[in-house]
């Protein structure tokens, strides 16, 4: 089956992943896929992720995070889709829990998170928000 929005497909692997209560979840690897994790992992959310092979293709091992038995994300959500894609500039950049959580976006100057995409005053597609 072909899959129109991978980047959704990571967010799920995700969230199933911690409500299942799994150490690690798998799946395909993207550059995309790959950038995202780092803000992930840059801002806390993630302990981490390797490159593995399966089946014959590249494949991220995602190790997931938890806290006193609760997962470290509560609330993983997809912004702009294929269908409808959001776009803000960087002084209108959304701010998720006034502060506290984090927006991912996708700049001329790679994928940031919120907070980094201020700093360096670029903005670009709100691709998800993690708190």
């Amino acid at each position: 089956m072909a899959m129109n929005d991978p980047l959704s497909d990571l967010l799920t692997r995700i969230r199933n992943g911690q409500q299942a209560r799994k150490d690690s979840v798998l799946t395909p690897a993207s550059k995309l896929r790959a950038h995202v994790l780092d803000v992930l992992q840059r801002e806390g959310y993630i302990r981490g992720y390797t490159e593995e092979e399966l089946a014959g293709h590249k494949g991220l091992r995602i190790e997931l995070k938890y806290f006193e038995g609760q997962p470290a994300i509560q609330h993983l959500a997809r912004v702009s889709k294929p269908g409808r894609r959001v776009y803000s500039g960087s002084k209108d950049l959304p701010r998720i829990r006034n502060g506290l959580g984090v927006v991912i976006v996708s700049t001329p100057r790679g994928v940031l998170s919120d907070a980094e995409a201020r700093e360096q005053n670029v903005g670009g597609e709100v691709l998800a928000e993690v708190f």
